[in-house]
């Protein structure tokens, strides 16, 4: 049975808005930053950097005013959050000692251990090292050559890798976005050097699988679980945790137009659910300034609200992230955005930021109805978020004459054009 029948539109409004990305952004400046890294659960790191970085775009979708050092001051210098994980997230500090659970699991995988037996005399080398010479980088080692492995080419790097993933070393700051490694003594209070039990960190995170995605199938929270807490979830046992949480009051099942099986949110979050199915926003989301209606935002290619097959599931929006695709093969662009207007996906655009004339190139735009083209609401709300993104970016003008993707695509290019030089 469930706690609350909520239609799609609330569904899609309760994901956005979960995430500070409806009904406009909500957070400024530092204090903003991290406001919008604590309530989004986790923001992925990314290093390519075609237009920004991954977690730069993630954050200027949130906070006005975001800037790239208010992220380094908020992980480096005042060490309220850290980066982890196998696929890199910044999470805050204050959860660390549920993560050395999963950090300790990372150590007892059979290719991490494997590499502890066999390379012993290594590990103790960069030990010395950073214990003589301070935090250092994988560039502060000679190393020797290491196979084909990704994470670095030299012994000494899968090293560094090796003792941070386990937890025995931290990010202490970053050096051209290379990492830069200490102890975590020297980073972390004694307070937060505590590791919890199992039973503590696994709570934890299953609360924070249903955070993360605000709403979640059972399978979907056993996944998200498993990734969190690095120990297989069967779908059996994450609906038997669902259950227990759901007799603790803790989470609240949900019958979602359109869906055949439940769907399951904190039971905290019902009151602002129950807000959106009655039409209205809840006043804890009101924007401090444009709303998505009047500004169109660019979502990060890795955003948790549109990456993984979601933008598909909730917004029947075709996305994937193509960097990885030949050229011959790719549907949209290199670093193609999703564009979100009032709380659709209605566009897609590949830009990138011209270093050497300080141009934001915009190379395609892929419009989901031809008829946004003319829509004077869209082409205003398209303007002030593309003037918005050269702001953040720095940059001096704006290019739209490489759009020749459909005769829609170029007449709405064309009425842009005047924002070129704004």
């Amino acid at each position: 049975m469930s706690d609350l029948m909520i239609s799609r539109t609330t569904a899609r409004r309760f994901i956005l808005g979960r995430q500070g990305l409806w009904p406009g952004r909500r957070w400024q400046g530092l204090s903003g930053t991290a406001q919008a890294l604590r309530i989004s659960e986790g923001v992925q790191i990314d290093p390519l950097v075609v237009i920004a970085r991954n977690h730069d775009l993630t954050l200027h979708s949130r906070v006005i005013d975001y800037q790239p050092e208010h992220l380094d001051q908020l992980l480096y210098r005042d060490r309220l959050f850290f980066d982890y994980g196998g696929t890199i997230f910044i999470y805050p500090l204050d959860e660390l000692p549920y993560w050395r659970v999963a950090m300790q699991r990372k150590g007892l995988e059979p290719r991490w251990a494997r590499f502890a037996q066999q390379r012993p005399d290594l590990i103790k080398e960069v030990k010395t090292a950073l214990r003589q010479r301070g935090p250092l980088g994988n560039r502060d080692f000679t190393g020797r050559a290491y196979g084909d492995n990704y994470r670095s080419g030299k012994d000494s790097g899968i090293a560094l890798y090796y003792l941070w993933l386990t937890g025995e070393l931290m990010t202490h700051h970053r050096r051209n976005f290379d990492r830069v490694f200490d102890f975590h003594q020297n980073i972390v209070t004694d307070g937060l050097n505590r590791k919890a039990t199992v039973a503590q960190a696994e709570d934890f995170f299953a609360r924070k699988a249903l955070a993360f995605k605000g709403l979640s199938t059972a399978r979907s929270f056993g996944n998200s679980l498993w990734g969190f807490c690095e120990r297989r979830i069967s779908l059996d046992e994450a609906q038997q945790r669902l259950k227990k949480m759901m007799r603790a009051g803790e989470v609240a099942a949900l019958e979602v137009e359109g869906w055949k099986e439940p769907l399951y949110a904190l039971a905290q979050d019902l009151p602002v659910l129950t807000t959106l199915e009655a039409g209205k926003a809840p006043a804890e989301w009101k924007p401090l300034d444009t709303t998505t209606e009047d500004e169109a935002v660019f979502l990060a290619p890795l955003d948790i609200v549109s990456a993984r097959g979601r933008a598909k599931v909730w917004f029947d929006f075709d996305y994937i992230w193509e960097v990885y695709k030949p050229a011959h093969l790719r549907r949209w662009g290199y670093y193609t955005l999703p564009i979100l207007y009032g709380d659709r996906l209605v566009a897609r655009f590949d830009p990138k930021l011209d270093r050497t004339t300080n141009t934001l190139l915009i190379n395609g735009l892929w419009l989901e109805t031809p008829a946004l083209a003319e829509d004077p609401q869209f082409i205003s709300a398209l303007t002030r978020g593309l003037l918005r993104f050269k702001q953040f970016l720095n940059a001096q003008s704006i290019d739209l004459s490489p759009v020749k993707t459909a005769k829609a695509e170029v007449k709405l290019a064309r009425k842009l054009k005047g924002i070129s030089g704004q």
